[in-house]
């Protein structure tokens, strides 16, 4: 239990010194993720934004914002790592590889949470759209969010074997930005690209967060009606499956000889 402590500990300060160091940059990124959503809402209402139809919509590009954060930091975090030469000490380490990333994710999502209430406090007092705090949304936000990350572990697994996929990595956050309804609801979609937004992580845990934060729904409701169940599913299959493709990717790095090489 110390380990893992002194593990997630050493993380943060890691993300925060880095971050620090690059702050007008991380200053210019907040810039960019507002006035993106601004830009988008504006838009997609006819350019008149109203602010109740707004929060459903900045509730989900804030979850979409976790996502983008989690997939590029897992990915950008290990290429950089094998361009520097250090990952392969990763792996020399007496601590468990997946520890360590472990430690890293929870990093990761402290950061991003600081940005989420920086950006979405912003948004809100300028735009004046309101959004809840619920005790509710809480487990919904912690089922997302994991999924998320499994998912993020499945890049990871892709950069050890392939060290290049920003293609990829671009490709999968701008298809989650327009596809998972943060802007759009999945319902108004034909069924085809329905069902396939629908299996995208993120989508079903932004449709639920609506019904408990923003439509006042019990968690007994959504789990009655089966939205948090399939939510539920969802994360277990992302969460196994992005871990999986992840120790895939170990394994072949390591046979290949690539943990040293870009």
């Amino acid at each position: 239990m110390v380990l893992t402590g002194t593990v997630l500990l050493n993380e943060c300060q890691k993300r925060l010194i880095i971050l620090w160091s690059y702050r007008f940059n991380f200053m210019l990124e907040t810039f960019m993720i507002g006035f993106l959503f601004v830009g988008i809402s504006f838009f997609v209402s006819g350019g008149r934004p109203a602010p109740e139809q707004m929060a459903p919509a900045l509730l989900g590009y804030l979850t979409w914002f976790f996502a983008v954060f989690a997939i590029s930091d897992m990915s950008q975090g290990i290429r950089e790592e094998t361009q520097t030469g250090t990952l392969e000490q990763m792996y020399m380490s007496p601590l468990p590889s997946g520890l360590l990333l472990a430690g890293r994710s929870v990093a990761s999502l402290f950061i991003s949470s600081g940005m989420v209430i920086l950006i979405g406090g912003i948004l809100m007092l300028l735009l004046g759209i309101r959004i809840p705090v619920r005790l509710e949304g809480v487990p919904v936000f912690a089922l997302t969010i994991t999924g998320l990350y499994g998912f993020a572990f499945f890049m990871g697994g892709a950069t050890l074997v392939f060290k290049q996929v920003n293609a990829l990595s671009n490709l999968l956050t701008n298809m989650l930005l327009f596809l998972n309804g943060s802007f759009l609801t999945v319902e108004r979609m034909p069924g085809w690209m329905e069902a396939f937004a629908r299996s995208l992580p993120s989508t079903q845990g932004i449709d639920v967060l609506r019904r408990v934060v923003l439509d006042n729904m019990s968690l007994a409701s959504v789990w009655q009606d089966g939205s948090l169940v399939w939510l539920t599913v969802h994360t277990v299959v992302f969460l196994f499956a992005g871990w999986g493709v992840f120790l895939w990717g170990e394994r072949v790095a390591r046979r290949r000889g690539l943990l040293g090489q870009y």
